[in-house]
């Protein structure tokens, strides 16, 4: 349906309509309603240029990917954020400008996007601790939401996270209670603030059950498969092996089941695995029963309800910047069991 035969079912002018649906203060609230619905109804949607003019917005939020990092665009947790996030800024009329930059050109081209009028706002991903883009997006001026949060920044800023610290003291001590005291920890990069509250929150709960951590059984890298691979099979040939595994993420965690199985052992018997992260679109952990026991967080929903907050504090830039802490299920699957001895 085009907007000549949209005005012909509502029996008002075009002018009328497009203005209505293009966001012009001057069409009384009523007539705006009826024709936003009538259009709902018939999958209208209005010009976003047009749009745009009218209310002063680029309607486009951006999201700035430095180039040393630019592995995420093709990492399915990004993704399914990034299809989260599209999905609402869809329904609201909003587009998706993403950037691929150099990192030392990062803080520049949030600079020139505010400039050029692009963008009506951001979201931050993979905040490091004591992370400068925050202060550099507070004091650029538009709209912001950090995906996760900094543990050194003290602004009044919005973000959403999963409680990343009590998620892998939860997983840790699911282990201590199967029988295992060698707990290994294939972590994220640390200078990232997620990995660095997952560690700590490993650390809590072997510290609070009377077990050493062993800085052999902990490692910190990208989040890819080989990396779990190459880190499980040197921990798996050192002398006092772990018995098992936390991860980072279900890839790296598919590298460790590799390591494991390579060297005839059966996991979730002879080795026991946890993983983070398993609710992914296109790389699913089994049916029924999943195949990984895993500390579950959709993505996806984070995608959803970060765009969602953003584009309320878009709406209202004067009120109070959002924070929304989401937990972390732990779900039980065939990659755990008793530690060996104790079944």
């Amino acid at each position: 349906m085009n907007l000549r035969q949209l005005s012909d079912l509502l029996g008002l002018s075009q002018t009328t309509v497009s203005r209505a649906l293009n966001g012009y203060p001057e069409v009384k609230p009523a007539t705006r309603a009826r024709i936003e619905a009538a259009a709902r109804a018939h999958g209208y949607r209005p010009n976003m240029r047009a749009r745009g003019l009218a209310t002063g917005r680029a309607m486009a939020i951006g999201h700035v990917i430095p180039v040393s990092t630019q592995h995420e665009i093709v990492n399915p947790i990004f993704a399914d954020f990034i299809a989260g996030a599209g999905e609402t800024y869809t329904a609201a009329g909003y587009d998706l400008l993403l950037s691929v930059v150099p990192d030392a050109d990062e803080a520049q081209a949030y600079r020139a996007l505010k400039a050029r009028g692009a963008v009506d706002g951001f979201i931050l991903h993979a905040p490091k601790t004591d992370d400068a883009r925050i202060r550099l997006l507070g004091d650029i001026g538009l709209p912001f939401v950090v995906h996760g949060r900094s543990s050194g920044v003290t602004l009044d800023y919005g973000w959403l996270d999963v409680d990343n610290r009590r998620a892998f003291a939860r997983a840790t001590e699911f282990l201590i209670d199967l029988g295992h005291r060698r707990i290994a920890l294939i972590n994220g990069r640390e200078a990232l603030d997620f990995a660095a509250r997952r560690r700590a929150g490993y650390l809590a709960a072997l510290a609070a059950r009377g077990i050493v951590a062993d800085p052999a059984l902990m490692t910190s890298d990208e989040m890819t498969e080989v990396s779990g691979y190459r880190a499980a099979s040197a921990m798996l040939e050192a002398g006092d092996p772990p018995t098992a595994f936390l991860t980072a993420a279900l890839i790296p965690a598919i590298g460790v089941r590799r390591a494991i199985e390579e060297r005839g052992l059966k996991m979730g018997r002879d080795v026991s695995v946890v993983t983070h992260d398993d609710d992914l679109s296109y790389l699913a952990n089994g049916d029924d029963v999943p195949i990984f026991t895993a500390t579950r967080s959709s993505v996806r929903l984070a995608g959803r309800l970060a765009a969602e907050m953003l584009l309320a504090r878009i709406a209202d830039p004067a009120g109070p910047a959002a924070t929304r802490l989401l937990e972390a299920e732990l779900i039980v699957g065939r990659s755990t069991g008793p530690a060996p001895g104790r079944g």
